[in-house]
């Protein structure tokens, strides 16, 4: 089991304008190629990874290998319903890329 360095400098995965104690994800790369990654609920649980295994994660991601595991789910965006202050549409949808419509 790899140990976490004291101190390290997290990355938090949230909206910029984001605010409260999440839950996030946050990540830290650290020496000898080593990735840490865990959750602001719980920050004592790190789980640790290569830098490699992390960077096939994230072209994953990108290449919508996961997106099967959000199918019906909604994001909560600030945007919500797709409207622009003045109530129009704006073409922005709230579900993820990929999810289903609801049923």
């Amino acid at each position: 089991m790899a140990q976490v360095p004291p101190n390290p400098d997290w990355t938090r995965a949230a909206p910029d304008d984001a605010t409260g104690p999440g839950p996030w994800i946050e990540i830290a790369f650290g020496e000898d190629d080593l990735v840490h990654i865990r959750e602001t609920s719980d920050p004592t649980n790190v789980v640790t990874t290569t830098r490699r295994k992390w960077d096939a994660f994230v072209l994953g991601v990108r290449a919508g290998e996961f997106d099967h595991f959000v199918a019906g789910a909604e994001i909560e965006v600030e945007a919500e319903a797709g409207e622009t202050e003045g109530g129009e549409q704006d073409g922005r949808s709230s579900k993820a890329p990929g999810a289903a419509a609801p049923s």
